[in-house]
């Protein structure tokens, strides 16, 4: 049976007319209402962690009422106001403009040594074996303990502080930046190899977006681990090149027994660091990982 007559001879499925069918109005559901203010609270995440500081400044004012020893536990009313005048004074803000220029330069040279670290070890397994052998010897090592050593080296100076931040920073980078090159799935270096990515070309437009969340963690554990390192440095070591820092404010003013004055220079190191994991971290994080799906919000 030739292909015509079995085509002559398939059934034609009837054809069902087109019709149009008119929408009722939705008059009957009611538009909805604005969510209640405690349910907006919860779902702000500044609101929530506003009043999770309103909470612990409350604590902080009634143990210290309960307490009564200024000299060992001031108020926080106590400390605000010893904040305020510091602030006021512009005291606090040179202590602070020192310690932050000591720490982003420290923080630089150790985020530059990570990422010269990371690219050797991802180039050759010599470098990852050097790698692992290093931050195996080193990573366990205080930072502050190596401050004598410091002191030794490179005498009373900026230099001997750069040293212990640069210490502070560079294993912490080093490492989350390496696991995450390392759990990069094997499609994506495919795909990128197959564009014709070698080189530096492969490692920023391949390796570092889709290991970006892993660098971005190693990046504020490294700025918390040199934030705290220089104050206690700051506390050791004291003043370089006539200027002390904030935890230079802290060491005289214990000296003096104006407790107040301590803990204000303990909460300006506190509201610093939130600054910088809220205005800094937290929008690179916005901008990029939790854009692109690679992070929950």
């Amino acid at each position: 049976m030739s292909t015509h007559s079995l085509s002559a001879t398939r059934p034609v499925p009837p054809l069902r007319a087109e019709y149009e069918r008119e929408l009722a109005p939705l008059s009957h559901v009611q538009p909805a209402r604005a969510l209640p203010w405690h349910a907006r609270l919860r779902t702000h995440t500044g609101a929530r962690q506003a009043l999770i500081l309103i909470a612990l400044a409350a604590l902080w004012e009634a143990a210290a009422r309960w307490q009564h020893n200024d000299l060992l536990w001031p108020t926080f009313t106590a400390t605000l106001r010893a904040l305020a005048e510091g602030l006021g004074s512009g005291e606090l803000l040179v202590k602070a403009a020192v310690s932050l220029r000591t720490l982003l330069e420290g923080y630089a040279l150790g985020v530059l040594a990570a990422f010269a670290f990371t690219a050797l070890a991802t180039a050759s397994r010599w470098g990852r074996d050097l790698l692992g052998t290093l931050t195996a010897m080193f990573n366990p090592l205080p930072a502050i303990a190596l401050l004598p050593l410091a002191l030794l080296w490179f005498g009373l100076g900026q230099a001997s502080l750069l040293f212990v931040l640069v210490h502070a920073v560079l294993w912490a980078v080093a490492l989350n930046t390496l696991a995450g090159f390392q759990s990069v799935p094997d499609t994506l270096r495919m795909a990128g190899r197959n564009y014709g990515l070698t080189g530096v070309r492969f490692v920023v437009q391949i390796l570092l977006p889709a290991a970006l969340p892993s660098v971005l963690s190693g990046l504020k554990i490294g700025w918390a681990f040199a934030w705290r390192t220089l104050i206690a440095a700051e506390l050791v070591f004291g003043a370089t090149s006539g200027q002390g820092g904030l935890g230079w404010y802290i060491y005289q003013n214990r000296n003096e027994l104006y407790t107040d004055r301590v803990f204000a220079g303990l909460v300006l190191v506190i509201l610093i660091g939130l600054a910088v994991e809220g205005l800094v971290f937290q929008t690179l994080e916005r901008l990029t990982v939790r854009r692109w799906g690679q992070q929950r919000g």
